[in-house]
């Protein structure tokens, strides 16, 4: 097992530290100035799309992608493409300038697995180049979405089209107005076996019949300008040719999504951890308090080992992952994406829980992305599924694999 970069990873690596020291880092206070000003609601500073652009002309672009998806791949292994997402998520919405943050990227990701030919070109082809956002609706109100057989909307045919009525909510993305497609999962074969019952269907953001329920406040935060909406869908029509693989498909297009995704998500909150810990030492090198610097205390010192301790493992876990996953495939590394769910967000909301007492008033303020991370990371420790159900899991494979 070894995890040295390779010599093509590490030149892309400093071009994209490059990119972020030069045009990322001097604008992240701008960033969350303009999208946190209420005058600015749901939208993105012009800048912003300028950078993109850079970002494209370096070849700086669509980077999550692994090898086996080309030709839309710049050929990456998943454990190239690990150490490149640690460097990128170091600020909180730069992913999003490389044209690899999520949902969009797991889009993709099931339109190059699982989308048509047609659809690949209605759809994947613009997101792909940067020119339209999307969003994945799974989640609903009425029922505890952490058991995905619980999904109730309704998919029915009609003739040549599908129709949706039902109600989904924490649609991250849906309020941007660049959003303009949604990966909608339903229930379209009640009497089929459980796992076998639902179905991801493709519904453009602007159909007749979709309502905005309402935005939903993560902590009270907005999340401009992607935003979590509610939805209504009443008698939503759109062509039989927009459904995914299959109708039935839908727990395997889910599953889909749980692929290289995984570990580039834990691999995010490892970025955001280390960067959080980077702030945590400046700062203790600069602060006195009752006659000697907070690095000189023995319980900022502790504090700091413990961070260093817990990062570490979850970047080597993740690696990991990684490793298996180019090896082996996705199935053989579950255990190990289960371990990344558990993992992850705690070990990020506690570095920046850590950060927070360090900085004291500053910690809480929107002076740095500390409480960003802590807010995302105990966010994801449910949106992402909750710690229990990913436990379940892996305790189920870890009995399987060592009871016999």
């Amino acid at each position: 097992m070894g995890f040295q970069a390779s010599e093509r990873v590490q030149e892309i690596n400093a071009k994209l530290q490059a990119f972020m020291d030069e045009h990322i880092y001097p604008r992240e206070h701008e960033w969350d100035e303009f999208t946190q000003d209420p005058v600015n609601l749901w939208q993105t500073p012009d800048w912003f799309f300028e950078l993109r652009e850079k970002a494209k002309s370096q070849g700086l672009w669509n980077l999550f992608l692994p090898h086996e998806y080309e030709p839309w791949s710049p050929g990456l292994s998943n454990i190239e493409i690990a150490t490149i997402f640690e460097t990128m998520s170091k600020v909180s919405w730069a992913q999003s300038v490389f044209n690899c943050n999520a949902p969009d990227r797991g889009n993709m990701e099931v339109l190059a697995k699982y989308g048509t030919p047609e659809q690949q070109e209605q759809w994947l082809h613009p997101l792909l180049d940067g020119k339209i956002r999307s969003a994945y609706a799974m989640t609903e109100p009425q029922v505890a979405s952490s058991d995905a057989t619980n999904m109730e909307l309704e998919i029915t045919r009609d003739g040549e089209e599908y129709v949706l009525n039902g109600r989904k909510w924490w649609t991250t993305g849906a309020v941007n107005p660049h959003c303009k497609i949604v990966l909608v999962m339903g229930k379209s074969n009640p009497e089929n076996d459980r796992h076998r019952q639902h179905s991801t269907i493709l519904v453009p953001r602007d159909t007749p019949g979709i309502t905005l329920v309402r935005t939903l406040r993560v902590f009270d935060n907005l999340h401009s300008p992607g935003g979590e909406a509610e939805l209504l869908f009443e008698n939503v029509r759109v062509p039989v040719s927009n459904m995914i693989k299959g109708e039935g498909c839908g727990f395997e297009i889910a599953q889909g999504r749980l692929g290289p995704g995984r570990f580039q998500y834990a691999m995010m909150f490892v970025g955001m951890a280390q960067r959080c810990l980077e702030l945590m030492c400046a700062r203790a090198e600069e602060r006195v308090a009752f006659g000697e610097k907070l690095s000189k205390k023995t319980s900022v010192q502790h504090e700091i080992a413990r961070c260093r301790c817990e990062i570490e493992q979850c970047r080597l876990l993740t690696l990991h992952a990684a490793e298996i996953m180019d090896r082996e495939g996705v199935k053989a590394a579950m255990a190990h994406i289960s371990m990344l769910k558990i993992v992850a967000p705690s070990m990020a909301q506690s570095v920046a829980d850590r950060a927070m007492q360090v900085f004291g008033g500053m910690g809480v303020c929107q002076d740095t992305l500390i409480p960003s991370v802590f807010t995302t990371a105990r966010f994801c420790r449910i949106a992402d599924g909750p710690d229990e159900v990913h436990m379940s899991q892996l305790g189920k494979l870890t009995i399987r694999d060592l009871a016999s």
